[in-house]
């Protein structure tokens, strides 16, 4: 089977990879019966010589391939007809936006696997760069209380290699006795948890986060059951709240006015309720001036979360009294950071983290016929047609 490494193309630019050069030699080594072409590209964070010197082809055409592995969307005129894909697409939640994309998708008879629908059999994710995002993230948030009060000024990741780059930069002794309040305990919530820890932040139990006065940073991790209650006043479960989430409703503003920093790390399903609304960020308790939004969904469980911010421009402020955005300087403004590519800020640990799980969780797929049905579930279209699993997106692609 031949693999291509594909290049690319998304604006702005994405360094990321899908395997690093050592980590092709290794498939190699683990699956000889995989070939692989590696696209040239003058922008991923491993060069085209860096291939080569570990014997790679490295080629500008990809067309006898048989299974193309990217990471961010590819553009429509770059897609080759009647391939097998694996990218983040970004249309399995009706993203407007790529609604064109699906269709050339369809048209093009394309195999489309989407490496966010690649999940075990209890819909667990397989693969993903979660774990960096919290790690960028949580950095990132704390750049942006530095910037706000002109306490520090921390250089951006982008410029710097490594986590551990990025916790030596933390390490020192810049912040006050500040309360931070992190939720999530996935792959975003513990990368996050990994530059807290990384940095020496004490942790402390949600009660006494909520109770006590500290002279030291510190932060408390919280789950769905410390941030949501039920409607009806009745005991809280995790497995209730997944089943029933229109039956809760937020329980976070204990913490609103306990945390000056807020590091959003949770995961969010389109209709639970709010976390954070606007009124809470404009009640007259709240404590909290840095919102670092790393699960960024916009009209979501975030009333701050206006739009995402960019790498080149990460954060913006909020003024909660009139729900719009204002400079960061205003004096009520909440600082937010929701950058949605926050991996792409270290490009180098995201990829290898990525290969990493790519070549243990899903490369045994494509040569034990797919024993465990990861590629079955997965696959969004295929023969000019949408699988059974995602037909509920035929009535998005008529939508104008």
């Amino acid at each position: 089977m031949k693999f291509g490494l594909i290049k690319e193309r998304k604006s702005p630019p994405d360094r990321r990879v899908v395997f690093s050069p050592s980590e092709l030699v290794e498939v190699v080594k683990r699956f000889p019966d995989a070939q692989f072409v590696v696209e040239s590209s003058d922008i991923r964070v491993f060069s085209d010589q860096e291939y080569k010197d570990l014997g790679f082809e490295v080629s500008d055409d990809l067309s006898d391939c048989d299974v193309l592995l990217g990471v961010k969307e590819v553009p429509i005129d770059a897609l080759i007809p009647n391939k097998t894909y694996f990218f983040f697409s970004h249309t399995i939640k009706k993203q407007s936006h790529n609604r064109a994309l699906l269709q050339a998708c369809l048209d093009k008879n394309i195999r489309l696997i989407d490496h966010e629908t690649l999940v075990d059999e209890n819909g667990k994710r397989l693969i993903g760069f979660g774990r960096y995002a919290g790690i960028v993230g949580a950095y990132n948030g704390f750049r942006a209380f530095g910037i706000k009060y002109e306490l520090f000024n921390l250089v951006k990741a982008e410029l710097l290699l490594h986590k551990e780059d990025l916790i030596a930069r933390l390490s020192r002794p810049y912040l006050p006795p500040v309360k931070v309040i992190l939720t999530g305990h996935g792959k975003v919530g513990m990368g996050a948890k990994e530059i807290l820890d990384g940095m020496k932040m004490k942790q402390v139990s949600v009660e006494d986060f909520l109770a006590k006065v500290f002279d030291v940073p510190v932060y408390a991790q919280i789950d769905v059951t410390d941030y949501y209650k039920r409607i009806d006043g009745t005991a809280v479960s995790k497995s209730d709240f997944y089943k029933n989430p229109e039956l809760y409703e937020s329980n976070f503003e204990r913490f609103s006015r306990e945390a000056d920093i807020f590091i959003a790390g949770h995961f969010y399903k389109t209709g639970a309720p709010k976390i954070l609304s606007q009124a809470m960020l404009n009640g007259a308790h709240n404590q909290i001036k840095v919102v670092a939004d790393i699960s960024c969904d916009i009209d979501g469980p975030i009333d701050s979360t206006i739009r995402t911010s960019t790498i080149a421009d990460p954060i913006y402020g909020y003024y909660p009294r009139e729900n719009k955005e204002v400079s960061i300087e205003h004096p009520a403004a909440v600082v937010v950071m929701a950058v949605d590519n926050l991996p792409c800020e270290l490009p180098k640990d995201a990829s290898e983290g990525f290969g990493e799980s790519f070549i243990e969780q899903v490369m045994p797929a494509f040569f034990n016929q797919d024993k465990d049905g990861i590629f079955s579930r997965a696959c969004v279209t295929e023969n000019g047609e949408l699988t059974e699993k995602f037909r509920y997106l035929e009535d998005f692609l008529v939508e104008k």
